[in-house]
């Protein structure tokens, strides 16, 4: 074990935000998280038999208000970008995975990439909540429709059907994350030829651990806890195994936190 004092002694329970961010995160059925954060606190409760996890399921519009009333404590995989840089009360590690969103439309005899250049004049679905590039990250629904011809969802798979579905007054383009179309592609081949991908992002992010100051642990804290995992590749291993990747600067093997 890190000798490091906050969480040393006994066992400590972590609280964890999780929100629908697939393939980085979710909550299943059963209340229990999925994805690449599930794989990883299940791994970091085996290494460290002394800090357990407690996972509380959120949104990502309600995420703050959570925060604020203390529901939780800490938030693994997330943009500081997004929102968290203005609260005085969180500490924030470096960025531990990285990703990026692309725009996603029908392809159409005629239609090119240039069709993504006219963005504003497009009908777009989205997530509620989500922050986006071609928005200025602006979530206010309200502001949002004054702005755009634009549709709310809460799933990355409702926008894609709808993409498919041909509906030109309610969605032309969707804005979908790298790794969630690689995941959708893998299962589904055929959308290959049925989809129009972006060749330039919305936008790249880099997300890492956003902490409560006052918590359990800090945000560097949480980072050492993985530090065994990144040492021996197993986080590397899971993050490929989700379509993800690793920040370019990432240190691994003896350089890791």
């Amino acid at each position: 074990m890190l000798a490091w004092s906050p969480i040393s002694v006994a066992e400590t329970e972590i609280t964890v935000g999780v929100y629908h961010f697939p393939p980085v995160a979710s909550v299943g059925p059963d209340g229990k998280p999925t994805g690449l954060l599930g794989d990883l606190l299940e791994e970091l409760e085996q290494t460290h038999e002394d800090i357990s996890f407690r996972v509380v399921h959120t949104s990502p519009k309600r995420r703050f208000l959570d925060f604020d009333a203390k529901l939780y404590d800490v938030m693994i995989f997330e943009c500081p970008d997004w929102g968290w840089r203005d609260k005085k009360e969180v500490s924030i590690s470096r960025p531990i995975l990285a990703d990026e969103d692309f725009y996603v439309a029908l392809r159409k005899p005629g239609r090119d990439l240039s069709f993504f250049d006219d963005l504003p004049n497009h009908s777009i679905v989205v997530i509620s909540g989500y922050h986006y590039g071609f928005a200025g990250y602006e979530t206010d629904s309200s502001v949002l429709e004054q702005k755009f011809r634009i549709e709310f969802s809460d799933s990355h798979s409702r926008n894609l059907k709808l993409i498919k579905a041909d509906r030109p007054s309610v969605a032309e383009v969707a804005v979908i994350s790298r790794s969630y179309l690689q995941m959708h592609l893998a299962k589904h081949p055929e959308d290959r030829d049925t989809l129009l991908i972006s060749d330039k992002p919305d936008q790249r992010y880099q997300l890492g651990i956003i902490a409560r100051k006052d918590g359990t642990a800090s945000a560097d804290e949480i980072l050492k806890l993985l530090s065994p995992l990144i040492k021996n590749g197993r986080y590397q291993r899971l993050v490929e195994k989700w379509g993800l990747r690793l920040p370019a600067d990432f240190p691994t093997g003896a350089e890791a936190p």
